[in-house]
C-alpha cells in the first residue's frame, strides 16, 4: 500500500502541474495571433517586440521563430516553425510519460500486494489451521484492498493522460493555423497577390442573385 499511495501522490501533483501548465490562455493568449499578424503588417517588428513576444507563450514563442527568420525564403520560415513546434510539443508533453507510467504501474502494484498478502494469508493457514472461516474471509478482502487501490490510482490517471494529449493535439492543430496565417502575412507574394486582388474584386463586383 505505501507504494500505492506514493504512487498516487505523484500522479495527483502532475496532473494538478500540467493543468496549469496547459491552460488555455497560458499556451495560447487570446488574440495574440490577430496582434502579430497586425504588427508584421505595419512592419513593427523591432527586437523588442518579437523579445516580450518570445517569452509569452508557447504561441508566442513559435510566432517570434517566424519573425526571427522572416526575410529568409518562405521554405526557411516554414522550416523553423516546424523545428520550433517540435520543441515546444516536447515541453507541453512534459511528465506525460511519467503519468502514463503510473497508470500502468497502479494496477501491477496492487495486484502484486494482492498475490503476497494471499500468500502469506494461505502459509499461515497451512501452518495453524483454517481456524474461522470469517477470519479467513476477511483476510482474502484485505488483501484484494491492494488491487483495489490500484484501480483507484491507475484510472484517473490514464483518463487524464489521454486528456492532456488530446489537449494537445488540439493546441498544435490551432498553433499551425496561427503560425500560417503568419506565414502569408510575411512572404511578400502573398502580399502581393492580395493587393492585386481587391482591386480586381472592386472593379468586378459579383452579379446580384435574381
Amino acid at each position: 500500500m505505501i507504494p500505492l499511495l506514493m504512487l498516487s501522490a505523484v500522479g495527483l501533483a502532475i496532473v494538478v502541474e500540467r493543468l496549469w501548465a496547459l491552460r488555455r490562455q497560458a499556451v495560447m493568449p487570446a488574440g495574440l495571433g490577430a496582434e502579430v499578424r497586425s504588427w508584421a503588417g505595419r512592419g513593427r517588428l523591432d527586437p523588442a517586440h518579437i523579445d516580450s513576444l518570445r517569452t509569452n507563450s508557447p504561441l508566442g514563442e513559435l510566432l517570434a521563430a517566424a519573425l526571427d527568420v522572416r526575410n529568409r525564403p518562405r521554405d526557411e520560415i516554414r522550416e523553423r516553425i516546424e523545428d520550433t513546434g517540435r520543441h515546444l510539443v516536447h515541453r507541453m508533453e512534459r511528465y506525460l510519460d511519467a503519468l502514463a507510467t503510473v497508470a500502468s504501474t497502479g494496477p501491477l502494484l496492487g495486484l502484486f500486494g494482492t498475490v503476497v498478502g494471499m500468500i502469506q494469508m494461505f502459509l499461515g493457514a497451512m501452518e495453524y489451521g483454517v481456524g474461522d472461516v470469517s477470519q479467513l474471509a476477511g483476510g482474502i478482502g484485505k488483501a484484494l484492498v491492494c488491487a483495489a487501490m490500484g484501480m483507484v490510482v491507475a484510472v484517473p490517471a490514464l483518463i487524464f493522460h489521454r486528456w492532456f494529449r488530446s489537449r494537445i493535439d488540439g493546441y498544435i492543430v490551432q498553433m499551425e493555423k496561427e503560425a500560417i496565417q503568419l506565414l502569408d502575412v510575411l512572404d511578400p507574394r502573398s502580399r502581393r497577390a492580395a493587393a492585386v486582388a481587391e482591386p480586381a474584386a472592386a472593379a468586378n463586383p459579383l452579379p446580384a442573385r435574381g
